[in-house]
């Protein structure tokens, strides 16, 4: 089997210091050829309603919604679900669990996935017998299996896995940010929507859609597996920057570690009727993407059987985006300590923590306690923060200030 190349999204474990906590690679893992579109990707055999409408509350972590499905006595299990990727992701123990064609992990066909470094990862595929959530079922579900260990303890949860968008082609797909659910329907049922409809930009059931930056307009994936604002390819756009790109925090993706270029739009971006002024952009050499960063403004249903997507707000009042403010470190995370990947260049760090330090407490308090939620609402809000590192048997502190990256 040939590599597969990338215009998805697949959530990276790295976790900077910064409003981006967990950003999503939005080049890093398509599957079956969703770069080029020759293909349809795999979907579940069967999709089963038990009731015409099901409403999944989701949690809110970061920019994303992670919903909870507990079908037998080894639940309950927790997924995110990712508009930009064309395969879906389950653990090594639900894949187990539930197999079809199910072989040990050192036997099973591999699918080769290759990183927009060009370096290539495998991962075993699988087909799932079921996966319920809610009161839909789905049958014979095709994915690949990946070690969720890392992402469960950046997230603070156990994650089992990452839902694809070829899951829900026998569905109708709403993701409603501001009220924190899911909802899903037949999709033999045509929902009579508010908002703003817009059509997929190819036949092949990929949300990609038209969106333009101030005048000119240009194609662009719906990736709610990313936690950026605006993943921006500038070839052929000449993009007009009101703060120009400038190195961000390391971000892990599955073949390595990369440092992100961030900075802020001049123009506002326009999605259907909506305008969304100066958003912050990560720089890529891939697909263009809107990330969860934006998509968390919305209520976004998909139709797939329809080739469109409605975007819809409750309000008219604009989308601003703050800024991003960090102390330069971006952290792999353990239960124990934090250990530095990457330090952003001239930030308050530099100098005085180095890549590969341990850290252990956080503002006095064991890294153990600082959630996801809870240290993106220190770095959203404080001035400064003390952070522990040890070195060897003995700790010592470091205040870093919290400063405005991209203003």
């Amino acid at each position: 089997m040939s590599p597969a190349r990338s215009s998805s999204s697949f959530l990276r474990r790295r976790l900077p210091a910064g409003l981006a906590l967990l950003l999503a690679a939005a080049w890093l893992l398509t599957g079956t050829g969703c770069l080029s579109f020759k293909r349809e990707a795999p979907r579940p055999g069967l999709t089963t309603f038990g009731t015409p409408l099901v409403v999944l509350p989701a949690a809110t972590l970061g920019n994303y919604l992670v919903i909870e499905a507990k079908w037998d006595r080894y639940g309950p299990y927790r997924f995110l679900i990712d508009t930009g990727s064309s395969v879906t992701l389950v653990s090594t123990e639900l894949a187990r669990r539930y197999p079809v064609k199910y072989t040990p992990a050192t036997t099973a066909p591999q699918m080769r996935v290759k990183s927009a470094e060009g370096e290539i990862a495998l991962l075993a595929t699988t087909t799932l017998r079921r996966l319920d959530l809610g009161d839909v079922r789905f049958d014979d579900v095709p994915a690949l299996m990946y070690d969720c260990a890392p992402l469960s303890a950046h997230l603070g949860v156990k994650i089992d896995g990452i839902l694809g968008f070829p899951l829900f082609r026998d569905t109708v797909l709403t993701l409603d940010y501001p009220h924190s659910r899911v909802l899903l329907s037949p999709s033999r049922t045509a929902p009579l929507l508010p908002g703003s409809t817009i059509p997929f930009n190819n036949a092949n059931k990929t949300p990609l859609i038209p969106i333009s930056m101030g005048d000119t307009p240009f194609i662009a994936l719906i990736d709610s597996g990313s936690d950026a604002p605006l993943s921006l390819n500038p070839v052929g756009l000449q993009p007009k920057f009101a703060v120009a790109p400038r190195p961000g925090p390391t971000v892990g993706t599955l073949t390595g570690d990369r440092t992100q270029q961030l900075g802020r739009l001049a123009d506002s971006l326009k999605i259907g009727t909506y305008a969304l002024q100066s958003p912050l952009v990560e720089m890529t050499d891939e697909l263009s993407a809107i990330g969860a960063a934006i998509l968390k403004n919305f209520t976004i249903t998909f139709d797939q059987k329809r080739n469109q997507v409605t975007f819809y707000r409750e309000t008219a009042d604009p989308i601003a985006f703050p800024p991003h403010r960090t102390t330069g470190l971006s952290f792999n995370k353990a239960p124990a300590y934090w250990r530095v990947v990457g330090i952003v260049p001239g930030s308050p760090a530099t100098g005085r923590i180095s890549s590969g330090d341990l850290v252990t407490r956080i503002n006095g308090e064991p890294v153990e306690r600082w959630d996801f939620k809870r240290y993106g609402q220190l770095i959203a809000n404080a001035d400064d923060i003390v952070f522990t590192l040890l070195n060897g048997s003995r700790e010592h502190d470091e205040r870093l200030k919290v400063y405005e990256l991209v203003p």
